[in-house]
């Protein structure tokens, strides 16, 4: 009978709720393919992008991030916890000594004239105790703390996540600052000897004032966005020391005006998208741990039995302390059943089930949430793209009219002001250009953070290894 009831549970079977996932995502392009079974492991999304130096910072995440280190602490804070719940599945057993010497008052009531005003008082024994979980009071705790770790698991890997992710796309965003840079310098340059040109002939009587005008505003307004360039570069470099876990003062990159790789990232099939965020899961454990507590409140409405005994020897001295007559001991069950608290325990019971209630509503809202964040992802690459091959058309005929107003010009066959515009669209154009490329990387960095990091062809939660004894979720596919 015990046995059987050493089985029992009183915390609701527990099912995940189904989380509606489409069959195709509905703004991929043609160029994302669909199919898990092509994906391949890439733990280190960020190596997609070929540079050599954002992969030694991504590196630096694992070891010198403060927030990282945080959530760390607190994986270790849950996982504490649960090897304290685990404890409640085994017996306690304690020991004790007490070696006294006591006067008693001469004043004290029911005084006998045999008993001794000084005697001394000597008892080495122990003790063991073990609650019988006839409720799953015990168990319940612990698979709770469990989930709960696992929870922390996965928190760990969404936070390592969404750092690496900032520093990729702050890394982009510095890069795309040096081309700008670098197309700026060589523009104030251009400018600088346009106007030479223009006051050399303005001197010479073939120019007008105006004309000279034109040509210095425009220099100064080049030689302004480039030193706003520089501040938005310095900027990002220091976010970027703060992530890597460097002081800014300490740290700098190197000015480069490479291009990265745009990767092409598989975005796989919708039913497999909620295996590989690790705040989805990290959702989903915490909805289980919320209802194993339904149980943990349900159990303290019957009663807690236990099993204890206790044994030693008591002597009046040290003196033959540890001999048969000197033996004591007591053993046997004890029950403690609570018969009116107020209805503190049917308040316990609702608290869990409203925190069951909320726990299953945020699950539903990261998953809702993730499918959104792949659609947008895959939404930006596609549109962006499509906006980049427009503006690279734009970029080479804004680049001729530049040429052909400027050689114009200079034969006399129009003013400075054609000049001016075409030189300003050019600017204006290459500059898109060049942000666009940016948007686009980051766009990248966004889908990969969409679909979890690190992907294989099999189910995996990303950032953590998958483990038999989770729960399967259910995706209503």
């Amino acid at each position: 009978m015990l046995a059987g009831l050493g089985g029992c549970s009183f915390a609701p079977a527990y099912h995940p709720p189904s989380a509606p996932a489409p069959v195709a995502y509905k703004e991929q392009g043609p160029w994302a393919p669909a199919e898990p079974a092509s994906l391949s492991a890439a733990g280190d999304w960020w190596t997609l992008f070929g540079d050599a130096t954002l992969d030694g910072l991504e590196q630096r995440i694992g070891t010198g991030n403060p927030t990282l280190a945080g959530a760390l602490g607190r994986y270790d804070e849950a996982s504490a916890y649960l090897r304290e719940a685990r404890a409640g599945l085994f017996p306690h057993i304690g020991l004790d000594a007490d070696i006294t010497r006591n006067r008693q008052s001469d004043n004290r009531p029911l005084r006998g004239s045999n008993q001794p005003d000084l005697y001394p008082a000597d008892t080495v024994g122990g003790e063991a105790g073990y609650e019988l979980d006839l409720w799953g009071r015990v168990r319940n705790s612990v698979a709770a703390g469990r989930a709960e770790a696992e929870a922390s698991a996965d928190d760990l890997a969404a936070i390592r996540l969404s750092l690496q992710g900032q520093l990729a796309s702050g890394y982009i965003a510095l890069r795309g600052y040096d081309r700008q840079i670098g197309l700026l310098s060589a523009t104030v340059d251009a400018y600088a000897k346009a106007d030479a040109m223009t006051r050399r002939r303005f001197a010479g009587g073939i120019a007008t004032g105006i004309e000279t005008g034109q040509s210095g505003a425009q220099l100064a307004e080049a030689q302004a966005q480039l030193a706003d360039l520089r501040n938005a570069r310095a900027l990002t470099e220091h976010a970027i020391a703060s992530l890597v876990g460097t002081p800014a003062s300490d740290f700098s990159i190197k000015a480069a005006s490479t291009s990265l790789t745009l990767p092409q990232i598989p975005a796989g099939l919708p039913s497999t998208l909620l295996q590989r965020r690790p705040d989805v899961a990290a959702a989903e454990r915490r909805m289980y741990a919320a209802n194993r507590e339904i149980g943990v409140a349900r159990a303290a409405f019957f009663p807690s039995i236990s099993l204890s005994g206790q044994g030693g020897f008591q002597n009046t001295g040290l003196p033959g302390l540890f001999t048969a007559p000197n033996i004591f001991w007591s053993v046997g069950p004890s029950a403690v059943l609570n018969l009116f608290d107020g209805g503190r325990r049917r308040a316990q019971v609702a608290v869990a089930r409203a925190n069951w209630t909320q726990a299953t509503a945020d699950y539903r809202g990261h998953v809702l949430k993730a499918f959104q964040d792949v659609e947008d992802g895959l939404s930006q690459l596609h549109h962006l793209g499509d906006e980049a091959v427009a503006e690279d058309q734009a970029v080479t005929q804004a680049a001729q009219a530049e040429r052909l107003s400027l050689n114009r010009y200079v034969k006399g066959a129009v003013d400075y002001l054609d000049v001016v515009t075409a030189q300003t669209t050019a600017l204006r154009t290459r500059r898109q250009a060049i942000q666009l490329e940016t948007l686009r990387l980051q766009a990248s960095v966004g889908l990969v953070k969409a679909l979890g990091g690190g992907w294989q062809g099999g189910a995996q939660t990303a950032g953590t290894q998958t483990s038999p004894s989770r729960t399967t979720l259910s995706t209503g596919a």
